[in-house]
Order: C-alpha cells, then structure tokens, then sequence
C-alpha cells in the first residue's frame, strides 16, 4: 500500500528538506509525487536549466527509503514561454488570451507547447529514467481542469486535421455534421471552425465533435510525453491523474494507455449524498482497467480552498473516505499536499503537515492512517466476480445528451448516480462501464439516458440478453447515432426489436421542482401529504402488484409490441399507457424498459425486481442506514458514514486486528477490513 502525498520542495528553503523526510518517515509515508509544478524552476529561462536541486531532494527521499513519483511539470509553463512564444496560449470562444499568472493557459494543440514540453521530459526522462528512487511517472497533471475546451490558431488548425483523419473529405463531414440545415454546408476545410461565439444555437454534431476533439488532444500529450519517457529506456509505471466523473476528458479511451489509474477525489463535506457520489467515482475508476488496482493521487486532509465554503471534514471522515478508497480497489492513498504552502493561491488548502504542526488534528490523524494501512496485509487484486451489475455511463453520451435543444435539460451525471445509489444503498458492488464493455461477466446490466448508442455498443447490449443476462434500458436511450443523428424510422431502431417496444413520443415533464430535488438529494422529507412537486412535474405509475410510484423528466409513450407489462401510468401525458415493460428471450435473458425517471422509491422497487431476476445479491444483506459495504475479492470493507452507532453483521476476520468480526457496532466514521468467506 503506497502513502504519500505531492511534495513541492522548491516552495521551501533547503534547510526545511531534512525536517520534510524525517516528518515523511514519522507519518509512514512511502512514496510523493515530486516536480509537478517545476518547471520554472527547472528551466528558468530558455536557454538554462537546474537539475542540481532536484537531485539533492531525489538524493535525501531515496536515503530515507521514500520513492518518487516523477513529474513531468508540463503542466504550467514559466512566464518567460509566454512572451517569447506567445503561440502557446490558449484562446476562449470569444477570442480572449489565457495568459500566465495561474496554471494550464497552454493550448494542448500548440506545436510549439509540445516541442518545449517534449525538450524538458526529454531531459528530465535521460536524467532519472534509471534512477533507484523513481517508482513512477506522472505525466502532466489534471489535463483540461480549469481549461476543458480552447479555441486559439492552433486548435483551429488542429481540428481542421483532426476531422480530415476522421472523416476523409469535406462531403463526409457535411452529411455526419447535416450542414444542409441553415445554410451550414461547407465548400472547403478552410471554412470549417471550432464551435466559436454564435448568435444562436450551434451545431450539435460539430460540438459534439468538438469534445471528441479536445479529449483526444490532452491524450495526445500525454502520448508523447509518455513516449520519450519509455524512449529513454524507463520501465517504471507512467501514468496521469484523472479527476473522476470529469466531463470534459474521455477516460474510457484514455485508460488503455495508461499503466495504472490515478485519480483525484475532493468530496465535499456538506454533500447530503457524498458517501453515494464517491463510491461511484472509486468505482468509475476501479472499472477503467478491471482486474488492476489504482491509485487515490490526491485528496485532501481536511478543508479545501476553493469552494464558497470550505467546511472541514468531521472526525474520523479522512481515514473513512480513505478506507472506502481501498475497498473499492485503491493501493495507494496520496494527498494534495504533503506541506502546507505559504504562499499563492491554494495556500488556505489543508495538507498533510499544517502550519500549525504535529499538535493538530490533521497530522495526528493522517499519521495514525498511514501506520494503518501499513500494518495491511497485501490485499487481493479486485476481481470479475467482485460486481455482477454493469452501469452504464458513457462520456460521448455526456456529451450529446447534454447539449442544447432537447425536449428537456438533463443532468446526465446525477440521473446515473441515482441509479446508482439504488444500488449503493443495498450494498451491491457495480462495474460502471461504456455499452460496448457490457459482457458476460455481469449478469445484470442498466443503461438508463442512453441517448447516443453507437452501434457496437446496441450489439454488446443485444448479444448480452440472448445470452442470458438481463438489461434494463430506459427512459430517452437509443435516439441517435454515433453523430447525433436521428436514425431513420423512428426511435429504438437498435434495441426496440430486444426490449419488445416501441417509441412513439417523449412528452417530457417539467422540470422537478426544489422540493423534488431536495427529496432525491435526502434533504427534506418524503411523505403523503402536500408537500409534494405539483403534477405538472410529475406522473405516476400503478405496478401490477398495485403499488403506486412516481417518475420524472418524461413519460414517454410506448407501444409494447412484444413485452410484457408490468406498469402502467396512471397521470400525465401519457396516462394508461406502460411505463415499465419486460420482454422475455427463449435464452432466458431479459430485456426491460422504463419510460420515465422513476422517484428514489421506485428505484429501489425496480432494482430489487432486476437484483431478484438477474440472480444478483448484495455483499450483506440488510445494510443498516449509512453504513457501505465492498467487496475486493475476500476482504470486505465495511464503513458506518451514518450520524449514529450501527450494528453490522460478517463473517471473518478483521485484517488489522485478527480478530473474529462477527457482529460489531461501528460508531460513527468507523471502518473495518474483514477477510471474509462472502463470495458473489
């Protein structure tokens, strides 16, 4: 288990170094990520460059037996790139200058960035690739955080090259982008621009492509530094950190070339749903490289700088959040940072050693964390058989689902939690996956708001129910192709023949109202009486068996041509018709479909039915209220998050003590890893 945290020694005077590794030994750390944001210290001006202090910190680490995670500090050029290439800078959608005086105000798609970034890995790659204190290489750092799209010269050129590889000629582009609506048609690639300011709404396949675009550059640098990097004979892991659920950057086709996933999680304290959210971001990861375990590379001790309000956690909310970290497939637990910083923008940011020293809550409780997870067993890798269920979330239907102009406006990220935390709840561990990597590995899959289905994803899902599983699917899913485009025939062209429906309209809802919301959120009360959303915002539906529940966002028509229904709705547009169908296949398998976005009771009503039909059960059974459960081959992680005392029930024996587990009340923020007998 690696512990440590980002180390940013330049900030300090060299006399702080010897007191930073001996406090490091103190605090069991293992490992820090050095040199992130170097690079004006390593090349101050361009024709000069300093190694002499990094070796001396690489020098002392190595001494204390403390391994380096090298960066590649490609992440903030100095000032003097700047003004003597002012080439590099990025450009926003009006036409504005990123200039220097923060960080990442660099285009990725600058031929100059990449040959002055490529000149600085080189040498930093020819220095240390052999050295016995590198374990690893970061790359960069955080591409596209504060800067996810950029429209200067070069991105413009770059797209221009970008489209031509992926459609051929300027005819193809016409027909994917549609460019006969409003006189868009274009005569040459010259004409062709990024989805620059416009008086109105722009075209949805052009910003679709556009995000393609910005992704694949930010892959495209971490590529080559990657690259030169292995050129210089480096066998350790390289790697780059992710963000979690980031919007703008497509880890799914990052992950294949990345050796381990890394990721940064700052979950916020006051999130009613926090617990829900960051075990889906630690699964998210978890599922970029199956069967690999990953790396928590930073999160913060206590407060963060850069929210309106920057609460601290509550006692014991570290090592939980941490703990949840390991479950969910973590092997290493890093911080931002490793000192507190004096100066500059992120100076108020917790860190692993405060300015107010070792006394602090903050020291004394990353410190006893880190002899922790050293006195860890060395876990097992997470395996196949740890989740059975596949949720499906997929960055290019982010995209497209969330531009404008659509019957409604949808928070593709928060409706899938939702789904999610219906299966959080219940303690089911769940692989969250594009369509395409659905497989015969799972044995239930949900692909709800699937609005972009490519086609290799719709086989995946096809070939996944006659082969046995079950799959729910629903509401607003198979509408378009792989450019947005309607397909001919109406909607559910791909998966209507498996699901035995058909699509007739989306009569979307208005939107939910604050009390809704509050109520999907835990923050307000959910009852019988009045203090419900009016109608307008909501249907609802009769299941077969009588109960009522409600739905949001659509209530779409359907016809069931070849399903079984099982609800129908009884208000709204769409009143009478179903609203939850279920075709059956002769392999067994089962296809069904939900017309709406069903309220957190439905939810739980509807995954239980899937749970039960796909054969699926929990890691424990009966969870009490706040308490999460993982599973990571034969260690169960078990974590009260609750305001009170829980009693949890498991068979084994906790990892940290030897101690029989049984059943034992957790207090709250309590955790424990128990080798258990459970299996799937």
């Amino acid at each position: 288990m690696l512990y440590g945290a980002d180390y940013n020694p330049e900030q300090w005077p060299e006399h702080v170094w010897d007191e930073d590794v001996e406090r490091m030994r103190e605090a069991s750390v293992t490992t820090v990520s050095l040199g992130i944001f170097s690079w004006s210290r390593l090349q101050p001006t361009p024709t000069t460059w300093d190694f002499d202090w990094l070796d001396r910190v690489i020098g002392k680490l190595h001494e204390a037996g403390i391994g380096v995670n090298l960066a590649t500090a490609t992440a903030s050029p100095p000032p003097w790139m700047s003004v003597e290439h002012p080439d590099v800078l990025a450009v926003d959608e009006n036409g504005a200058t990123y200039w220097h005086g923060s960080r990442q105000h660099y285009s990725p798609a600058s031929p100059t960035y990449r040959r002055l970034a490529a000149q600085l890995v080189t040498k930093l790659a020819e220095r240390y690739a052999h050295h016995p204190a590198v374990v690893m290489w970061h790359v960069n750092n955080e591409y596209g955080c504060h800067l996810p799209s950029e429209y200067s010269d070069a991105a413009q050129t770059a797209f221009r090259g970008w489209l031509q590889k992926r459609y051929g000629g300027i005819a193809e582009l016409n027909d994917a982008w549609g460019t006969a609506f409003w006189s868009q048609r274009y005569g040459q690639w010259e004409e062709v621009m990024p989805p620059l300011k416009a008086p109105y709404s722009r075209n949805p396949a052009q910003l679709l492509d556009y995000h393609r675009f910005m992704s694949d550059m930010w892959l495209e640098c971490y590529l080559a530094e990657r690259d030169i990097i292995r050129a210089a004979g480096a066998t350790q892991p390289i790697s780059t950190n992710m963000m979690g659920a980031f919007k703008p950057g497509n880890y799914q086709s990052w992950a294949p070339h990345i050796d381990v996933i890394t990721d940064d999680c700052y979950p916020d304290p006051l999130d009613p749903q926090r617990p829900r959210n960051t075990a889906f971001q630690r699964d998210l990861m978890r599922s970029l490289k199956p069967g690999t375990p990953w790396l928590l590379m930073e999160q913060a001790t206590d407060a963060v700088n850069w929210r309106r309000t920057n609460v601290s956690k509550q006692d014991g909310q570290l090592a939980a959040e941490t703990a949840q970290s390991v479950g969910r497939g973590a092997d290493g637990i890093f911080y931002f940072q490793w000192r507190q910083s004096r100066a500059g923008a992120e100076k108020f940011h917790s860190a692993m050693l405060p300015h107010a020293g070792t006394r602090t809550r903050t020291w004394q409780e990353a410190s006893a964390l880190g002899g922790q997870l050293a006195a860890l067993p060395e876990l097992p890798q997470p395996k196949d058989e740890d989740a059975r269920v596949a949720l499906v979330f997929d960055w290019e239907n982010w995209w497209a689902i969330e531009n404008p102009d659509h019957p409604t406006t949808l928070d593709y990220l928060s409706l899938v939690r939702e789904w999610y935390g219906a299966l959080h709840r219940r303690g089911v561990m769940v692989d969250i996956v594009p369509p395409e990597q659905v497989s015969d590995r799972h044995h239930l899959a949900i692909a709800p708001f699937l609005y972009l289905l490519r086609d290799e994803g719709a086989a995946a899902l096809t070939r996944f129910v006659e082969s046995g599983g079950v799959l729910c699917a629903g509401p607003f899913s198979d509408i378009v192709d792989a450019n947005d485009r309607f397909r001919l025939g109406g909607f559910l062209q791909q998966l209507g023949p498996v699901l035995g429906v058909g699509l007739e309209d989306f009569r979307a809802l208005p939107l939910p109202t604050a009390t809704a919301i509050a109520e999907r959120a835990g923050t307000a009360e959910i009852d019988s009486g009045g203090d419900h959303p009016s109608s307008s915002d909501h249907v609802e539906l009769d299941l077969a068996d009588g109960t009522t529940l409600r739905g949001t966002h659509f209530a779409e028509a359907l016809w069931a041509d070849d399903a079984e229904v099982l609800a129908t709705f009884r208000t709204g547009p769409s009143a009478t018709r179903p609203a939850l169908t279920r075709r059956v296949h002769e392999s067994g398998g089962q296809a069904w479909y939900v017309g709406t976005m069903p309220d957190p009771a439905g939810l739980d009503a509807v995954i239980g039915r899937l749970l039960h039909e796909a054969s699926v059960a929990p890691v424990i059974e009966n969870l009490p209220e706040g308490v999460e459960v993982a599973r990571r081959g034969d260690v169960v992680t078990v974590i009260n998050h609750g305001p009170t005392a829980a009693t949890v029930s498991i068979p084994g024996t906790e990892l940290l003590t030897g101690e029989e587990f049984g059943s034992r009340e957790l207090a709250p923020q309590e955790f424990a890893f128990v080798k258990s007998a459970i299996t799937s």
